[in-house]
């Protein structure tokens, strides 16, 4: 082996992920930072590029525009810290991501970019990239849902989406809108209460007259 290619291993051995992948995180996590301080209004290429000593430009030929890097910032960031849970049966998968998403809005950042995507209508670009992320997060959470349908703990035709709406919602009503604690028996008696719901036997679907 030659000296050049010893000292190129080392360095690289320095640097895990190479100049590339520390750049991305750069400018991933600026990103994250700008929307939480300043929330949408704040969030331009050029704010993030300040932060994040990366040049503006190098930014957009990367991702070439505002709506796809926040979209890769929040979903790396929630991939990150809200990975899916795999226990083995459905009240313990849910109890778990409860948890992992009471734990995320506990943090300054998570709560902060909570409120933030809360509040983007203004701008068409960041509306669109918050429904993407939410669609997002229930194609990846929706396997809790198909696992317990493949196990016979839910029926086939179960409702994947609103099953997670059900479960992350009381969460975020509970950490950001009336500020209220979200206490570990807290988070399985809402696990319970909605499990019921979901698997209540003989229970039927009423619709209003529609005659």
């Amino acid at each position: 082996m030659s000296k050049n290619e010893m000292s190129d291993q080392a360095e690289a051995s320095r640097r895990p992920g190479g100049r590339s992948a520390r750049v991305r995180a750069d400018v991933l996590r600026s990103t994250l930072e700008a929307l939480a301080e300043n929330s949408a209004s704040g969030l331009t290429v050029s704010e993030i590029a300040r932060r994040s000593g990366v040049h503006a430009t190098s930014i957009q030929r990367r991702w070439g525009t505002l709506q796809n890097l926040t979209l890769d910032a929040l979903l790396t960031y929630s991939q990150e810290q809200l990975p899916v849970p795999d226990t083995g049966n459905l009240r313990d998968d849910m109890v778990a991501l409860a948890r992992l998403i009471t734990a995320y809005l506990n943090t300054p950042l998570g709560a902060a970019l909570a409120h933030a995507m809360a509040a983007v209508e203004e701008d068409p670009q960041l509306t669109e990239s918050r429904a993407q992320f939410w669609q997002t997060r229930y194609d990846v959470t929706r396997v809790i849902v198909e696992r317990a349908i493949g196990r016979h703990e839910l029926a086939a035709d179960t409702d994947h989406q609103m099953a997670l709406e059900l479960l992350v919602a009381p969460l975020h009503f509970r950490a950001l809108l009336i500020r209220q604690p979200i206490e570990e028996d807290w988070i399985e008696r809402m696990v319970d209460t909605l499990l019921h719901g979901l698997t209540a036997p003989g229970s039927t679907r009423t619709r209003p007259d529609s005659r």
